[in-house]
């Protein structure tokens, strides 16, 4: 009887559980090599349980902010702003040196190598997101890596 009992309150607390929630992780901030130009912010998204459309990322220690994607052809990078990603359920979209990032421009001058930087994600459906990322210096490797 009390095995029944128990499985009846398992499968009870199972149908309670929470949809998967948007999260950020691996989060940080290069900062720029030479006054006056911008950082940069990488991280990844994981997706929750529906689809969602990322449509800024910005932090109160910059003037501005613009995602950016960055394109190789031949011998030539570039890269172009966009002003949405989208995300769907349950990936991972990973924003990396190459591909997609977040320029920070203006950023506060005090904010030095160690410090954390705010990140405000905001999703068209409204859902926000706030993240601490690590600041690096321009040469210094990824947290990771």
């Amino acid at each position: 009887m009390r095995i029944v009992a128990a499985l009846a309150a398992l499968l009870a607390l199972m149908g309670c559980q929470q949809p998967k929630e948007i999260t950020v992780s691996d989060g940080y901030v290069r900062l720029a090599a030479t006054p006056r130009a911008p950082a940069v912010a990488y991280f990844t998204i994981h997706g929750g349980a529906a689809d969602a459309t990322l449509l800024s990322v910005s932090s109160d220690v910059s003037i501005r902010s613009e995602m950016h994607e960055s394109m190789q052809s031949g011998s030539m990078a570039s890269m172009k702003p966009i002003d949405h990603v989208r995300l769907p359920a349950a990936t991972d979209l990973v924003f990396a040196p190459g591909g997609k990032h977040v320029m920070l421009f203006d950023m506060n001058p005090g904010i030095k190598r160690g410090a954390t930087v705010p990140l405000l994600f905001t999703f068209a459906d409204g859902q926000r997101i706030h993240y601490k990322a690590g600041a690096i210096g321009a040469g210094d490797p990824a947290p990771g890596k």
